[in-house]
């Protein structure tokens, strides 16, 4: 891969790179599709289609209607979009989880000033929802929103979300889902999901950075936050960037039409990681569950050591990976889904997540495992020495 020498990249949950399928199909319609899809004249009609192929190819790929595709920033505004659209009309109850985006998570918290209450969905000990605890919620008593992050960005752990699509329609809640992580790595239909809103940012597929989506069920009353135009059904006001959009369409239907050999692939890739580091760094905890979790996703404690001792050491020895939500740099909080999940301090403090993607190879998880281990063992080596 490209970068520094020897750089083994991990991290592929922050962010992957452009494919040159995609950067070309960018270039060509950057070049040829340079018209305002709003203008009424040949050039304007050239980009419109464009904009609009690329918006019916996305929509049969993820099982929703073209006119339910709004085109965004990325998953971040979609998500801020979504929330306070729902919410922007009366005050009531939201229902989340403590391990939400920080998206997500601040958007809850601004409208709890606004007035709205914020409950937590339970989840156990590997990361997913308590079914039993799902109907004692306040259903019917104010609850009009519940948000739910579908594969988690930090875990990998996929939700089934039957049960709480099911509660929401019963009682007339919206229910929105933020699958930033999921779309581009394993089905994602929404309709069948029975979501109202759900959110997508292409630069998790291999897409650009800087477009997403947010789909929005027909039907659905959604106020604006922007305005200033009546782009995307007037929901989201502004020029739209033809060449992101159609750079989104693409790296999604090359998913689409690979996902098989993608998902089998990276699968394997990260069970060849976990089965490394599990024989030589023991003690390690791997975080979430086994068996519903993104095929890319390790989530791993090296028992008895700091998570950001860790992650300076891995980068020194060119191994790129992360703590967790990239959004969430910086901050010295424990990651709340692993508190949530009842994680001990030892282990929520010593976890790294390594996301591998379709560019790795065997080799590099095999040099990644030696360089981790190497690491583990001297800084534990060096800690016993205190």
């Amino acid at each position: 891969m490209p970068g520094k020498p020897g750089m083994i990249y991990l991290d592929n949950n922050a962010t992957t790179r452009p494919l040159p399928e995609v950067i070309e199909a960018m270039s060509r319609h950057a070049r040829d599709s340079y018209g305002n899809p709003g203008s009424r004249h040949a050039a304007g009609r050239v980009a419109r289609q464009a904009l609009e192929d690329a918006r019916e190819s996305i929509s049969e790929i993820l099982g929703a209607e073209p006119g339910e595709v709004i085109f965004t920033s990325g998953g971040t505004e979609s998500i801020n979009l979504a929330i306070f659209g729902l919410a922007a009309s009366s005050s009531g109850v939201i229902a989340l989880t403590a391990g939400e985006h920080p998206a997500t998570l601040e958007s809850c918290r601004r409208l709890g000033e606004r007035g709205w209450s914020l409950v937590n969905m339970d989840v156990d000990s590997q990361g997913r929802l308590v079914p039993d605890k799902l109907e004692t919620l306040p259903w019917g008593t104010g609850l009009g929103l519940v948000t739910l992050i579908l594969a988690h960005n930090e875990t990998g752990v996929i939700q089934d979300v039957t049960l709480l699509a099911d509660l929401c329609r019963r009682h007339g809640a919206a229910f929105h889902l933020d699958a930033v992580q999921a779309v581009g790595k394993i089905p994602v239909n929404f309709h069948e999901l029975g979501a109202t809103t759900l959110v997508l940012g292409a630069h998790k597929f291999h897409g650009p950075r800087g477009i997403g989506a947010l789909l929005v069920r027909q039907g659905t009353t959604l106020a604006p936050f922007q305005f200033g135009g009546h782009q995307e059904s007037q929901r989201r006001p502004g020029t739209e960037c033809v060449a992101l959009a159609v750079g989104m369409a693409t790296a999604l239907r090359l998913w689409y039409t690979n996902r098989g050999q993608r998902t089998a692939q990276i699968r394997a890739l990260r069970d060849r990681l976990q089965s490394g580091l599990i024989e030589t760094c023991r003690p390690v905890v791997v975080n979430g569950s086994l068996d519903h979790r993104l095929p890319n996703t390790l989530n791993i404690a090296f028992a008895g050591l700091d998570g950001e001792t860790l992650l300076v050491n891995f980068d020194l020895e060119n191994v790129c990976c992360s703590l967790g939500s990239t959004c969430a740099s910086g901050s010295a909080d424990p990651a709340p889904s692993l508190v949530a999940m009842g994680c001990p301090p030892e282990i929520y403090a010593s976890s790294v997540r390594f996301s591998v993607g379709i560019e790795n190879t065997t080799g590099e998880i095999d040099e990644a495992v030696t360089r981790i281990s190497a690491v583990v063992r001297r800084l534990r080596q060096d800690s016993g020495k205190r």
